[in-house]
């Protein structure tokens, strides 16, 4: 399927039905009260995202309807391995106080646990950049 029917397919239902089940070869999406990520087969060695974000936000659902297309695919700047956290900043006062003015607001979660703010993705990248981006910003 190609990037364009992907996306096409993403618009024409909800984010959120289009995250339940959603299943790859080694990606599987899963839809929490806070979150969603994908896990791979070696969560031990994955790389880590956090997105804050809060309901009724057009650009964080633009966003992450970008993110899920860019995690389906494939080549040198694949992001299959990655985790992705999608946090609701409504559901704690510091997150709110942080980022209320910002969001969405992408970090990337270190391995000390702190996190790494990565610069705002632009709503009018296409989805290969945004993965293209990210790719680039966890080799870092």
């Amino acid at each position: 399927m190609g990037v364009a029917a992907t996306m096409a397919a993403m618009v024409a239902r909800p984010p959120s039905i289009a995250l339940l089940g959603k299943q790859t070869q080694r990606h599987r999406w899963v839809l929490g009260p806070l979150a969603f990520s994908s896990s791979s087969n070696s969560p031990s060695k994955a790389r880590k995202l956090v997105l804050y974000s809060k309901p009724g936000c057009c650009l964080c659902d633009g966003l992450k309807e970008k993110l899920q297309a860019a995690f389906l695919l494939s080549g040198s700047e694949s992001l299959h391995d990655v985790d992705l956290q999608v946090r609701d900043i409504t559901t704690n006062p510091d997150w709110e106080n942080a980022y209320q003015y910002e969001i969405p607001v992408l970090a990337r979660l270190l391995s000390d646990g702190t996190e790494e703010i990565l610069p705002r993705l632009s709503p009018r990248l296409g989805v290969e950049l945004i993965q293209k981006k990210i790719s680039s910003a966890l080799r870092e």
